[in-house]
């Protein structure tokens, strides 16, 4: 069982062939089952940690929650490792009656890895999920949020990000609140790690949704790496109106930004950045 982390053993080599061995940390990498009512739903690689929060935040992402007042229960205690000692690696969720339809659902394939949170669904079609905060379309000349709070950001999520400092190897996302003055600074509401990227995301919803703050209207998402369509997605289902990455989008991403009123940022490195659809709420 890993954990959150692990230790290892690792030579370093340098450009001499001198070697080095020594003691070093990896992040944690585990699966996780996710059972809706008694029905396997999909397998999952992730960081262990906030598991109640990732699962709360991907059904929310799936389109299977709105609310966390609908589930029941959410069990960890049958998973178990081979020689019969608990490791939380199933998680066994009950929903309130008439929360989830399978029919209605689709089909959606088992496994899922860290560095993709839509492989497992069956068909393309199935992929785009419709949310229930849906966002509107930002007015000309009414700003969200300023450049400087936008640019401010990557730099206050690396600093949250004790992981990442022992490991070296975990991505992160992190929730402001934007000042309805556009001129204080904004509030880090929470930060969570993890081996996937949309994992990250998933356990911020999963806070969000247990907190009862959905939708996240008054919120911009920060996130360590790229811009990719699940976590484009994953903000629109929430209710966040802009997604900003330190690095780039992906060309879906930025159209389903435009599609679904999200506003999505790229290359936010704290001196400038790009964006890529409804630049509108920035200024």
């Amino acid at each position: 069982m890993v954990r959150l982390t692990a230790r290892t053993r690792v030579h370093t080599f340098g450009p001499e062939g001198e070697i080095r061995a020594r003691a070093d940390k990896l992040a944690g990498e585990e699966p996780l089952e996710v059972q809706l009512d008694g029905e396997q739903f999909t397998v999952t690689m992730r960081t262990p940690g906030h598991d109640v929060e990732m699962v709360l935040g991907f059904l929310l992402a799936e389109g299977v929650l709105t609310s966390a007042d609908q589930v029941r229960e959410i069990d960890f205690s049958s998973g178990l490792d081979p020689d019969g000692r608990r490791n939380y690696n199933v998680a066994k969720v009950s929903l309130r009656p008439g929360t989830f339809d399978p029919a209605a659902y689709g089909e959606r394939k088992v496994y899922t890895s860290s560095a993709c949170g839509i492989c497992g669904t069956a068909s393309i079609e199935e992929v785009r999920k419709t949310s229930a905060f849906p966002l509107f379309a930002p007015l000309t000349g009414m700003p969200f949020v300023s450049p400087a709070t936008v640019l401010s950001l990557p730099d206050r999520l690396r600093d949250a990000q004790s992981l990442f400092d022992s490991t070296g190897g975990s991505h992160a996302a992190g929730l402001f609140r934007v000042p309805s003055d556009a001129v204080a600074e904004p509030e880090l509401l929470v930060v969570r790690e993890d081996v996937g990227r949309h994992n990250a995301v998933d356990k911020v919803l999963g806070w969000a949704l247990q907190q009862g703050l959905l939708p996240l209207s008054g919120t911009v998402i920060q996130v360590s790496g790229r811009a990719s369509f699940e976590l484009v997605q994953k903000a629109g289902m929430a209710g966040i109106p802009v997604l900003s990455a330190v690095s780039a989008p992906s060309s879906l991403a930025v159209e389903l930004g435009r599609d679904t009123n999200v506003t999505v940022i790229g290359f936010n490195r704290g001196k400038t950045f790009n964006a890529y659809s409804h630049p509108e709420r920035i200024g």
